[in-house]
């Protein structure tokens, strides 16, 4: 893959306690279990913030709390998950902080924080800086990636993208 810009910088968000159940699945991912999910994202811009950045870590915060309220200490369940009028009254009872998602998968979860990381970015810098990458990480042996850069990334004012090493 061609490397997205000269300039690049990853952040990781750890510690988001949460359950799902992979309800299609044979075996025992089928069953409602647990991880601490971590995200790594990865940051590109063409050109540095007047502070020397490509992202400023600190201004990330609305992210941190978006992950937070889908993630920590909360039960995830597909949209199409036939047992979600139980989880739903489960939620209703206080048995559960219900999230409904698309897709509960590792995979899918780092597409959506790609989203949410760039609807951030593309509203404060304008085309600028962007994410093109989010590890989800369930535990320290599995991962999901999604790789992609978003269609309003700017291309780069000066001749200069490089390849990655």
């Amino acid at each position: 893959m061609p490397f997205p810009t000269a300039y690049t910088c990853r952040k990781t968000f750890a510690g988001f306690p949460c359950t799902h159940r992979q309800w299609r699945h044979g075996g025992h991912c089928r069953f409602v279990h647990g991880y601490s999910r971590s995200f790594t994202l990865w940051f590109a811009a063409h050109h540095l913030d007047d502070c020397g950045f490509v992202v400023d870590f600190s201004s990330l915060q609305p992210l941190r709390e978006r992950l937070t309220a889908q993630f920590d200490h909360t039960f995830l369940a597909s949209d199409d998950d036939p047992l979600l009028p139980h989880w739903r009254e489960l939620h209703d009872l206080g048995g559960l902080d219900l999230r409904v998602m698309e897709n509960v998968g590792m995979e899918a979860s780092a597409r959506l924080v790609w989203g949410w990381a760039n609807a951030l970015l593309h509203d404060r810098e304008g085309g600028r800086a962007c994410c093109w990458r989010v590890e989800a990480q369930e535990n320290e042996v599995n991962a999901g990636l999604y790789t992609a850069l978003p269609e309003w990334f700017n291309a780069p004012e000066e001749d200069g993208e490089t390849e990655a090493p």
